[in-house]
């Protein structure tokens, strides 16, 4: 017989069946044994009955543990009793492989996941945030290929930092000295002025001395950049961008947000509503009169004050005009205030923090040169950029989507780590 996924069978809704996959839970008693299969589509409740099959298979069925792989046929029906709603009523039991005894039983620590992600990622939950991960990643490459943008790689090896040099990872590279990519952008503010509009989605690296539940040294990194792109677009953009993932995720994902025990009440305005937006001044405002925050004019925001401001509404909030001294070199003054830079951070709602960092970015090289200088960077170090200015340069905008960051948000995580299969943080980089 052709095999079926699960999913597949339960929508043939009766008949005969072959299934394959692994033990997800096994229960046996002296005439039937219990098998719970598992495959990429769902799990199904499987039934052997001792006096239906021979002893060979029934000896086997009695050795199956919990990850043994194994090849069924049968009978399969609607039972409300079943996990699923279907159960399969085995004729037929072939064994691919009996398990070892599997290492995740009673101890699910952190710690203890962590140190065995390579099989906790065949949990339901891992799955489920896996599956919507996926949607996400589709979703984001739907949005910019739908609105005309080019793909665009740039080099993972980089000649000079572009976040902070504090957060850089030195490469040792044939006895020179490189970093690894913080962000595309220098190299696609180059690239920009052949293809004007552009987008990435690749792994960034921050070398964050942070132990933190929404940091990784290793992340990945939705940006994009185009020229001719007011500020007012930039934002535009953004906020279209988040509702195109979040409406693919609503759409495609029922079932994974659904395992998730995820509230999708709490994702539906951020479809559904604009999101709010405010001046950096506004926030300390905001947060001075209904949270009794007071915080100085200059400092950014710390992840306490940016929690605080998120419980105050139910979508994303678009905080602008940030003071230049926290912000980068590359970032554009404001016009009429130039302490301020044209930049923005988007910030998602029930405290899952900064998502979106974006500006628009400075054109003056005199200005540039200045910024370099102010944050310890040699300006010559950074002559390629600086050419960008000298040739033809124009107006042009960007921004960075930290993906994991996002995915913890949807699926409502405690902590970004599961928002990747493998993470890597300050004090993690196996298996």
């Amino acid at each position: 017989m052709k095999f079926l996924t699960i999913k597949e069978a339960m929508k043939k809704r009766r008949g005969k069946v072959a299934l394959r996959g692994w033990v997800y839970r096994e229960r046996k008693s002296n005439a039937y044994a219990f098998i719970i299969l598992r495959d990429h589509t769902d799990i199904i409740q499987c039934v052997i009955e001792k006096k239906n099959v021979s002893s060979k298979t029934w000896a086997d069925a009695n050795k199956l543990i919990i990850e043994s792989s194994i090849e069924l046929e049968g009978t399969i029906k609607e039972d409300k009793r079943a996990p699923t709603g279907y159960e399969l009523h085995v004729s037929k039991l072939d064994v691919v492989q009996f398990a070892e005894r599997f290492p995740i039983v009673k101890d699910q620590s952190p710690e203890h996941l962590l140190d065995n992600r390579h099989l906790w990622l065949r949990s339901r939950k891992m799955t489920a945030i896996l599956k919507i991960r996926s949607t996400v990643f589709g979703a984001i490459h739907d949005f910019f290929r739908s609105k005309g943008f080019y793909e665009f790689q740039s080099p993972v090896f980089q000649s000079t930092q572009s976040e902070g040099g504090s957060t850089v990872f030195e490469v040792d590279y044939f006895g020179d000295k490189v970093y690894l990519a913080q962000t595309w952008q220098l190299q696609a503010e180059a690239a920009i002025f052949a293809l004007e509009k552009i987008y990435t989605v690749a792994p960034s690296f921050r070398a964050e001395k942070s132990k933190t539940s929404r940091h990784l040294t290793e992340y990945w990194h939705a940006e994009m950049e185009k020229t001719w792109c007011s500020f007012e677009d930039l934002q535009e953009y953004a906020e279209e961008l988040i509702k195109n993932i979040v409406k693919a995720v609503l759409k495609e994902n029922k079932e994974e947000l659904k395992i998730l025990k995820r509230d999708t009440k709490k994702l539906e305005p951020i479809v559904q509503k604009k999101f709010v937006r405010l001046t950096y001044d506004e926030v300390l405002n905001i947060l001075k009169k209904k949270a009794k925050m007071k915080i100085d004019w200059g400092k950014d925001l710390r992840t306490i004050e940016e929690d605080k401001l998120s419980e105050l509404y139910n979508v994303p909030i678009i905080v602008s005009n940030y003071p230049k001294t926290v912000k980068a070199f590359y970032m554009k003054e404001h016009p009429k205030n130039p302490k301020v830079v044209l930049g923005f951070d988007v910030i998602a709602p029930e405290k899952h923090g900064e998502i979106i960092g974006a500006s628009e970015r400075e054109e003056d090289i005199k200005k540039i040169k200045e910024n370099l200088k102010c944050v310890g960077e040699n300006p010559k170090d950074y002559e390629f950029y600086l050419d960008t200015r000298r040739y033809g340069s124009v107006p042009h905008s960007g921004f960075g989507l930290g993906v994991e960051r996002v995915v913890a948000w949807i699926c409502g995580l405690d902590n970004i780590k599961d928002a990747i299969a493998f993470p890597r943080t300050m004090l993690r980089k196996s298996p």
